[in-house]
Formats: structure tokens, sequence, C-alpha cells
């Protein structure tokens, strides 16, 4: 969980046009040198490996604007993420030059979209297909493999769409007709990540009910992804994503993918070894690192920090020894 959403979703169309055509922000910002990118006409098929351990991810400041605390991040730690993502406003247009700058870097770009103060049952009536369209187009357009999640996690209750603000159904109504909407533009290109909150018993946790009342159906969801971050040294993996890993595969065989985690840099390299263990021994895809400040700086800058996460990063592919 952000505190404080990095997207404003009360954006205009206009405006959120305005982010998609900035271009030549710095030398490592979006696309190509004319800030335009290249789209395919034909549709596209792009299933992505299931293998556990197969992704580490990070999200960083400044994107999709820029890649260099990407690029700085690789530097510091030797680490190079299969998966950046970045968060979205609802009407912000896909980026398409930042995700052809992630896949130069060997990355795919996870876009979580925020639908902050949007009606979802408007959405799922269909009041936005114009918006969705455009996107789906631009996503089919790009070609590579694209991750997208929308309204994650929706099982607490600090989003506008989330628990006790939004009512379940339509979560899952508007799920639903994203989905079915992509599909039917042909963006196969896309998978598709329902993203929950944990459901922690840990001291201190916050109490999050279980997602099965926004389970949308497998045949809308291609992984699972789960939030969580050790909010302190002593939690331990188990305990943190083990409860909620049992009830994802109550609704589901989908993979799952620890998608957005970090750890205080007190506790850091112990709970880096913890969570790649625990990766491993639930059978997990992989993890998002929230290379960021939120309400703790989740950053890696420590030594042993960065030798924990060197560590972790040799079972992954694309990674040195």
């Amino acid at each position: 969980m952000r505190i404080a959403p990095v997207a404003v979703a009360a954006v205009a169309l206009m405006a959120a046009t305005a982010i998609a055509v900035r271009a030549g922000i710095d030398d490592q910002a979006l696309g190509d040198k004319d800030g335009t990118a290249r789209h395919r006409s034909a549709p596209v098929h792009r299933v992505l490996p299931t293998t556990p351990q197969s992704y580490l991810g990070i999200y960083a400041p400044q994107v999709p604007r820029s890649y260099n605390k990407v690029s700085s991040f690789t530097h510091q730690t030797g680490v190079v993420p299969r998966i950046v993502m970045y968060y979205s406003s609802w009407l912000e247009p896909f980026q398409s030059n930042f995700g052809l700058l992630a896949a130069r870097h060997g990355a795919i770009p996870l876009i979580q979209i925020e639908p902050s103060g949007v009606s979802l049952a408007a959405i799922a009536a269909g009041v936005y297909d114009g918006y969705l369209a455009s996107y789906a187009a631009a996503v089919r357009g790009y070609g590579n493999a694209v991750i997208l999640s929308f309204g994650h996690e929706m099982n607490g209750n600090w989003y506008t769409w989330g628990y006790r603000r939004t009512k379940p159904a339509e979560f899952v109504a508007a799920w639903k007709h994203i989905v079915t909407f992509f599909r039917a533009a042909g963006a196969d290109n896309v998978t598709w990540l329902w993203t929950v909150n944990i459901v922690s018993d840990l001291p201190g946790s916050a109490r999050i009910p279980g997602p099965a009342a926004w389970w949308p159906g497998s045949p809308y969801v291609t992984w699972v992804g789960i939030d969580g971050y050790y909010g302190q040294k002593t939690w331990k993996f188990n305990s943190l994503f083990g409860p909620t890993i049992a009830m994802v595969k109550e609704l589901t065989s989908a993979p799952i993918l620890i998608a957005e985690t970090g750890a205080s840099q007190a506790g850091q390299p112990a709970q880096i070894a913890d969570l790649a263990d625990g990766v491993r021994r639930f059978g997990l895809l992989g993890f998002v690192w929230f290379d960021s400040v939120g309400n703790s700086d989740w950053r890696i800058r420590t030594p042993a920090a960065i030798g924990a996460l060197r560590t972790a990063a040799r079972s992954y592919p694309g990674q040195g020894s």
C-alpha cells in the first residue's frame, strides 16, 4: 500500500493525452529520439512464462517519465529488473514509449491502473469505452508483453475503489468489462494481474478482509498479485504472506506474484533473504520491490541489503552469479 498514491485520477483526458506525447525528457527518457513509438497493426499474442522464480521487478521513482532511477538501481545493485512497475491514473494513456524503453532493457512493464474517484459502475456500463478503446489499441500496437492490473488492493479501505467505499460487485463488473473489452480489441499481449492486499494477523498489521468477494473468476485473471510489506523487523514471510496465499489458492490455481513489497532499511538484509526463500518455498513467480519512500524508507541502499538482493537474484533468469 502506498501512503500517497502517485497517480491522481481526477484528470481530464486532454491533460492525460499531454502526458503521453511528452518526449525527450532526458537521455534515458521515453522511447525513440523523435518521441514516437513503433506500432504493429496485426494482432499479437504474448504469453509470459509461469516458471517459479522467473520475475524480479522494481518500482522506482520517476517512472514512466524516465528510466534513470531504474538504471541507477541496476548500477548500484547489479540486479537487472525483469519487471518495471508504474502507477497510472484513470484516463492516462498507455505509455508506449516507456514500454519500448523497458523492453530494450529486457523488462516487462507492469501498470497499476488506479481508478481514483471514478464510478466503477460507470466503467462497467461502458461510459469510458472510448478511453478503453484508445488504451487497448495502444497496448496492441506496442506489441510486446504487458502486465495490467486494475484497482489493486481493493480489499483494503484506503482507495476509493476499495472495501467499504465501493461495492465488491461493482469492482467485479468493472474488471470483467475491461478484460472483455481488451480481448475483443485484440490486445492479446496482456497478462491480467488481479492484485490484492495481504490478510495478516501479525501484531501491528491492519485488519483486512479476505479477497474472495472481489474475485472476478478464473477466465478473467492470468496471474494473481499480492501486496505486502515487512512493516516490522520481526515479521516473516510465512505469517505475512502465507494466509493470503492460502486464500488465493482456494479461489484459483493461477500463478502468484508478490506484486509490491519492501522492508525498512533496519531489517532489510534478513528480510530480503526471507522474502526470496518464501517465494521459492511457495513456488511463486517472483516479487516486485518498491524501491522508494512511502510510510517507511524501503530503498535498498546499504551494502548488506545489496548483498542480500544479489544473493536472492541468483535464482532468477538473466542475473549474474
